[in-house]
């Protein structure tokens, strides 16, 4: 298919083109598309996870078709029930350089190729940060009612400002309030790893986290990396962690051997399942993932007893070090709640992380924009409803 354009009313439109898997995966692994930062979400092998959804993948560039591109996307295409008309999500996508002040010259000829499809509305997240907070800060800001946005924060990134104001001049909205209303974490706790050797690692930790990894040493906890034939028993430590904990992922174990198999067929390694033992027992599970410079520890299950030995606190510091011998840039633990009130339920997992020494990154969230046309926008309002019932 040729390269689609769009008039240039708004300066100079990038050429936009259905690309083939090699293609995008090329892209992905080159100087050029690691620089943007890809997350595992915008790899072509995360539309084989997500069942009930169509797929397209779609590059810009001089010349996408034949790989000369600057971004990439994998649009997710969701049909509205009884109708021919898709919702479009591009998770944490896409990837493209952000910083570039001429957004129109991508995100028109994307709105177009969208609409073209069938599309009546399209939900983006963007890559760059809002604000961060240094870990030491928060956690000498723990009181009762106290959430994320009542602390200064160590940064706000310009940049994000920046994309935020260009995208609501365009008609677009952040998704829900400051928790709710996003498919993925708006606030996420990041180590990062660039220019740290594994002893400043170790330093990073605070005392508590110091300990626990001795213990667990000292007990004879093991760390290992398994397979997925290990993936039943991960779940099955999963659904004791959400009883325990009070959340509810909804996913089924059928779920994350799909992942596993699909991830790691686009790149042996891409996704690992480690395992901490003890006495040989597997008490604790965590998967992490890695795309060029990033890693990410994705999920983490526990057992309810033996508690005592420690055996996450052990099993993250495995993978942290493991993360640092890939290379990574930055060791990323995903999501984390708003809240600094040692009373609320989920402080608990932001104390565990502020542990690692790292930051509290608020992401710029995500944003949809219903396309142009009174029956986009009518389908768009019957979307919101059909969500809001289920």
């Amino acid at each position: 298919m040729s390269a689609l354009l769009v008039p240039a009313d708004r300066g100079q439109q990038t050429p936009l083109a259905p690309i083939s898997r090699e293609t995008y995966r090329a892209f992905l692994a080159s100087r050029a598309g690691n620089a943007l930062g890809p997350g595992f979400l915008q790899c072509p092998s995360w539309a084989d996870v997500k069942e009930g959804w169509r797929s397209l993948l779609l590059g810009w560039g001089p010349r996408p078709e034949e790989g000369d591109l600057t971004g990439v996307a994998l649009v997710l295409l969701r049909q509205l029930p009884g109708t021919r008309k898709y919702f479009a999500y591009l998770p944490e996508g896409p990837v493209a350089d952000w910083a570039d002040p001429h957004l129109d010259g991508w995100l028109d000829p994307l709105l177009k190729t969208l609409r073209t499809a069938g599309v009546f509305a399209v939900r983006i997240g963007p890559s760059p940060a809002h604000r961060s907070w240094d870990a030491a800060r928060l956690k000498a800001a723990a009181a009762p009612g106290r959430r994320l946005a009542d602390v200064l924060a160590r940064e706000v990134d310009p940049l994000g400002t920046a994309v935020s104001e260009r995208l609501r001049a365009r008609g677009w909205h952040r998704c829900g309030g400051e928790e709710d209303g996003d498919a993925q974490p708006r606030y996420v706790f990041r180590v990062p790893l660039t220019g740290r050797s594994v002893d400043d690692l170790w330093a990073g930790l605070n005392q508590e986290w110091r300990r626990n990894v001795r213990k667990a040493r000292k007990e004879g906890v093991e760390t290992v990396v398994g397979s997925a034939a290990d993936l039943p028993e991960f779940f099955r430590l999963l659904r004791i962690t959400e009883e325990r904990d009070g959340f509810r992922l909804g996913r089924s174990l059928a779920y994350y051997e799909r992942q596993y198999a699909a991830l790691n067929a686009e790149e042996p390694g891409r996704m690992t399942l480690y395992l901490a033992r003890h006495q040989g027992e597997i008490l604790a599970a965590h998967t992490m993932i890695r795309v060029g410079g990033r890693v990410w520890y994705q999920t983490g299950a526990s057992a309810d007893h033996r508690r005592e030995v420690r055996p996450s606190n052990l099993l993250q510091w495995r993978m942290l070090q493991d993360a640092h011998a890939l290379g990574a840039d930055v060791y990323d633990m995903r999501g984390v709640p708003s809240t600094l009130d040692p009373a609320e339920r989920g402080h608990g997992l932001l104390r565990w992380k502020l542990g690692t020494g790292g930051e509290v990154v608020e992401t710029l969230g995500e944003w949809e924009k219903p396309l142009d046309g009174t029956a986009n926008h009518a389908l768009y309002r019957a979307f919101q409803a059909y969500l809001a019932r289920r």
